[in-house]
């Protein structure tokens, strides 16, 4: 084997463990909340060399305001740095009065701005959620969808809907059912299939 091929090959292998970073956003504000636990079983099921960072920090997103977008506050411009920072991001959330929480779409309007540099444009993003309704946020979730694709993000069409999510969570906070593991397990799958080939263009 030439010297250059080995040296490609060596990259190659060596590449395969550098790891993914994917972000969760939880669009409740409660520390054990279902859409966070559906995150979290989503990091489980993921399997190298994507992993999945929970984002803590939504709390902290300040009120949008127009007045403060050239010099964003703390929270508001943590929240962008970690949307940035990663390939891709996975927004899980409940569904309030048949619509996205208030906070969650408060950042998600910090993340639109401003509009030509938005650190969503091209962000490759999946959307899913649970709630106690039979529905699991689907309502939700469709408007999560509408208010991505309109600030330029690059949203996977399919989601997951848990319903009646009060009983699908075991002791250890994760997904219960096999049934429903085995289909979130292939919804990122086909998340992480669609963020390959943007992975071969960012490689070079």
């Amino acid at each position: 084997m030439s010297e250059g091929k080995e040296h490609q090959m060596r990259n190659c292998v060596d590449e395969s463990h550098i790891p993914i970073r994917l972000l969760g956003i939880s669009g409740s504000l409660r520390e054990s909340s279902f859409n966070r636990r559906l995150l979290l079983t989503a990091a489980e099921l993921l399997d190298p060399p994507f992993k999945l960072h929970v984002f803590s920090g939504l709390k902290a997103v300040e009120p949008f305001d127009e007045d403060d977008e050239a010099v964003p506050p703390p929270g508001a411009t943590a929240m962008r740095q970690a949307i940035r920072a990663a390939r891709g991001v996975v927004i899980a959330t409940p569904e309030y009065n048949s619509s996205l929480p208030g906070q969650l779409k408060n950042a998600l309007d910090w993340a639109s701005r401003p509009r030509e540099t938005s650190v969503l444009i091209g962000k490759p993003m999946l959307v899913i959620g649970a709630s106690p309704s039979r529905f699991g946020a689907a309502w939700a979730q469709d408007e999560a969808r509408k208010v991505l694709k309109r600030s330029g993000a690059d949203v996977l069409e399919m989601g997951f809907a848990l319903g009646n999510a009060f009983a699908e969570f075991d002791e250890s906070n994760m997904l219960r059912s096999e049934a429903y593991r085995d289909q979130l397990r292939g919804l990122l799958l086909t998340f992480v299939e669609h963020i390959r080939p943007q992975e071969s263009i960012f490689a070079g």
